[in-house]
């Protein structure tokens, strides 16, 4: 038989070691073991009553037709509203592509700006996916080293020093995936001086505990932003994120989204319709609760040995530094899966610099992580 032969830079990417992680869970969980799941980042709250019941009415009244491949306008106008009225920044509805949640989103952006040998700069450690985005691309990921002791925030200097002549964006993500950590407005600005495209993934915007998330928008037009329902709506399943571009792109971009995608799922955008309109009040109530487990896991995580550089000021993880018990994140965590049988994230699935961290998910219940933290400290005293 003749050797497979794929595009090299696909046999380039890595697996998404938390679905690694899940995976095996559900292996376990299916020979009747008790998992308890801190690895994933998905909430684990039910979208809003008002979001339920606009997705069922659309599917009743027959709103099962594409949409314009944008998004509904009335969606698109409702986007615009929020980014209006949360950030005082002017986004047009003809800025804005509605997408299967928000990775076809980052993609696009990426095939947009990006041709073969094209760079695109990320942190490392950072979200695990924007690299394996960037080689389908076609093009070459250059990772900055960001430290916990720095907030996890690009060195200005380093970065400058990473720009090249092929050099295309900079992805820049807060609150971060792992660390929870916010980019303040002054660094957005430092970012945007240096004249390049900035891709803004904002997705965890409105899990916010400690300080004001910025919109890149605040200070550049140069962005593109990505953002969806799925983190701060509880609407995973739904899959509906969008971007709002520069409107000199959005013809490349309407015609991506035709050929690529024709539109996002019609019902979807009905639900999130709703969930812009009326979410808010739940978004605060789940927000306290976010809030009370991340005070929890903190104070917990510290007294088992863990040690926490930077509290989260936002989303739903702790990126800990686990250097005391293991100089192997990535077995460590494989072993407390099989003996504590709890689901945690390896540090490297966000770059080599996140060797010797483990990310927990505070999106699971008081309870749950009560019990988990329990099973990992007995876990670690036979160790």
């Amino acid at each position: 038989k003749m050797a497979a032969k794929v595009n090299p830079n696909v046999e380039k990417m890595t697996s998404f070691i938390v679905m690694d992680v899940l995976e095996r869970a559900k292996e376990l969980q299916e020979k009747g073991v008790d998992v308890i799941h801190l690895e994933v980042g998905e909430p684990d709250f039910e979208p809003s009553d008002d979001v339920v019941v606009a997705g069922i009415k659309a599917f009743a009244d027959g709103e099962t037709h594409y949409t314009h491949s944008l998004g509904d306008v009335e969606l698109r106008r409702e986007i615009a509203k929020f980014y209006n009225s949360e950030y005082g920044v002017s986004v047009d509805e003809d800025m804005i592509v509605v997408t299967s949640g928000s990775s076809p989103a980052i993609l696009m952006a990426l095939q947009l700006l990006c041709e073969p040998g094209s760079e695109v700069i990320m942190t490392n450690p950072g979200y695990a996916c924007y690299k394996n985005f960037t080689l389908a691309a076609n093009a070459v990921p250059v990772p900055i080293t960001v430290k916990a002791e720095d907030g996890f925030q690009y060195p200005i200097e380093a970065l400058k020093a990473a720009i090249t002549p092929k050099t295309r964006a900079i992805f820049v993500n807060s609150p971060m995936n792992p660390a929870g950590t916010l980019v303040s407005k002054e660094t957005y600005a430092e970012i945007a001086k240096l004249g390049i495209p900035i891709i803004s993934d904002e997705i965890y915007h409105g899990l916010v505990y400690n300080g004001t998330p910025v919109s890149v928008l605040e200070v550049t037009d140069n962005a593109f932003v990505l953002n969806g329902f799925s983190k701060r709506y509880a609407m995973t399943g739904l899959r509906l994120g969008y971007m709002i571009a520069p409107k000199k792109y959005m013809k490349y971009i309407q015609t991506m989204q035709q050929n690529l995608a024709i539109c996002a799922p019609s019902m979807s955008q009905k639900a999130g319709i709703a969930a812009l309109r009326y979410g808010e009040e739940d978004v605060k109530k789940r927000l306290e609760i976010y809030n009370e487990r991340r005070v929890y896991m903190i104070d917990r995580l510290r007294k088992m040995g863990f040690v926490i550089e930077t509290e989260p000021q936002g989303a739903f993880y702790i990126f800990a530094n686990a250097k005391k018990f293991t100089n192997d994140c990535y077995k460590f965590a494989f072993d407390v899966l099989e003996n504590a049988h709890v689901g945690i994230t390896p540090g490297v699935d966000f770059g080599t610099n996140g060797e010797g961290y483990v990310r927990l998910s505070y999106a699971n219940s008081l309870d749950n992580i009560k019990e988990a933290l329990d099973r990992i400290e007995k876990y670690l005293k036979k160790c």
